[in-house]
């Protein structure tokens, strides 16, 4: 089985830098992999469509890189199922959105946990792709040590972040400035002082509780004011992202060149 890159880094206390796909095509995955930029790839599946299949191929085109992981965000609706069935497809790591309350991120750690006296956890054993060539032994560990990353995005979990940070499992959080300020009744607002300061708080209590914090970045500047605050865990843009701003930027270019 696969040794996990993310919870080998966040163990020995070192950084972690990620990028982003909204399309789950294995080829970029490859593309990614072969830079040796990055230390995992995040696949979007909640802003994505996708089919049980494609989490296998994702997982099988990770697998390629000894140095790099996998994680799959996870939508608020059936986020038990779809953790479970991309976890047994070999995707390792997991990032939450959408939890409300610390009942809420409890039930996600339950549902990523193994069904075991020491765990707690929900997660049954099954003959799925990740058990291929290893042993139930392999297969708890794994489920024990999958990263579990969540999204502080919504006012009540706001209002609840010191709970939610002091639960055990409780790996990494992000804050979600978009829904945070949809839920605030301040929709298209998340970079206004009242938001970025609510991040600054939940960055500060993180790292008190011993909790990784992570932020999202477009490039390698706008991590600079994070790292002053301490954050040391950076996920980069998207290929939809980067997409949209090249053509941005040179399709104009092009069009103003001919006359």
């Amino acid at each position: 089985m696969k040794p996990n890159r993310l919870r080998q880094l966040l163990n020995a206390g070192k950084p972690t830098f990620g990028t982003r796909m909204v399309i789950p095509w294995p080829r970029l995955v490859e593309i990614i992999g072969q830079t040796n930029s990055f230390d995992y790839i995040e696949y979007i599946s909640e802003y994505s469509t996708f089919n049980l299949e494609q989490f296998e191929n994702f997982a099988r085109a990770i697998e390629l890189y000894p140095n790099m992981s996998s994680m799959i965000k996870v939508e608020e609706q059936t986020r038990g199922f779809i953790a479970q069935r991309a976890l047994d497809a070999g995707i390792q790591n997991i990032l939450f959105s959408d939890c409300r309350d610390a009942k809420d991120v409890k039930e996600c750690i339950r549902f990523v946990r193994p069904e075991t006296p020491e765990a707690g956890g929900i997660h049954g054993a099954a003959s799925r792709r990740i058990n291929i060539g290893s042993n139930t032994a392999e297969w708890v560990n794994a489920m024990n040590t999958a990263v579990l990353a969540f999204m502080i995005e919504k006012k009540s979990a706001v209002d609840n972040m010191e709970e939610i940070l002091s639960i055990k499992g409780v790996d990494m959080v992000q804050f979600g400035p978009n829904d945070y300020s949809v839920s605030i009744g301040k929709a298209g607002e998340g970079k206004i002082p009242e938001v970025q300061t609510v991040q600054q708080e939940l960055i500060k209590m993180a790292l008190q509780k011993g909790v990784a914090p992570r932020v999202e970045i477009n490039n390698p500047e706008d991590a600079k004011p994070y790292i002053e605050l301490g954050v040391r865990h950076f996920n980069m843009s998207s290929d939809i992202s980067t997409i949209t701003n090249f053509c941005k930027r040179q399709g104009p270019i092009l069009r103003n060149m001919v006359p």
